[in-house]
């Protein structure tokens, strides 16, 4: 019987497979400067793998929205005092003016989300526990500044029970803060990740979906904002 001799260069991690090259476009990963055209730990399955973990992401957000916008649709109809009996029981409450420091938070940690994402697609590893970790501590202080509006809001003696504005607050913004809390987790995990540089195709993947949630977050909050203290049918 013969003898075969074959080779596992094809899968090697940060080698890449398929084609006669062995990195993106054909190219070497081994060039005589000692740099990498392929990211480690990188194989051509994960470029042309169907990334089932965006998919599910998106149905996530799917739900999401749909029960904000169920929330929306009651809180348009509250401030109208023909479908509610008549009553004109609304009254606006004062803006925190911590939630214009929260909002610009929320939008740099978007900006700077999507840099590290993109450092990572490069390869940029330093560049991107940077900006990954930054993110993280921006994530941290909107949750915080969440808090602080509503003990501004509470030392004004507003509570949930005030009146029906100021429960559509506390209840909407109390399930963004939830939300929010969810995608600080995941940004905490992938995070640590890089610092200890176990970036795994898996990992990669978990900064693309993690990414596209906080993309996410940050325009449901943007429109919360504005529904919140923009949008007054019943002021």
């Amino acid at each position: 019987m013969g003898i075969t001799v074959t080779t596992d260069v094809d899968v090697k991690p940060g080698i890449g497979s398929g084609g006669g090259g062995l990195g993106p476009g054909d190219g070497d990963p081994f060039k005589p400067d000692g740099s990498e055209d392929w990211p480690p730990g990188w194989s051509h399955e994960d470029e042309i793998r169907p990334n089932k973990y965006r998919i599910g992401m998106w149905v996530g957000l799917a739900s999401i929205l749909m029960l904000f916008m169920a929330l929306t649709s009651a809180y348009i109809i509250r401030q109208v005092p023909a479908w509610n009996n008549g009553v004109h029981d609304w009254v606006p409450i004062q803006m925190p003016p911590v939630l214009w420091f929260n909002t610009g938070v929320l939008l740099i940690s978007s900006v700077s989300i999507e840099l590290a994402r993109r450092l990572l697609k490069r390869g940029e590893y330093s560049g991107f526990k940077r900006w990954i970790g930054l993110t993280s501590v921006l994530g941290m202080f909107f949750l915080a500044g969440q808090l602080a509006a509503w003990r501004q809001l509470r030392a004004q003696g507003v509570y949930i029970s005030t009146n029906p504005h100021s429960s559509f607050f506390y209840l909407l913004t109390s399930l963004h803060a939830v939300h929010m809390f969810g995608g600080l987790i995941a940004l905490i995990y992938v995070t640590v990740a890089a610092l200890r540089m176990r970036i795994s195709a898996n990992k990669r993947a978990a900064v693309d979906v993690t990414a596209l949630y906080w993309h996410f977050m940050d325009g449901l909050w943007v429109y919360l904002f504005v529904l919140l203290f923009f949008f007054q049918l019943g002021a």
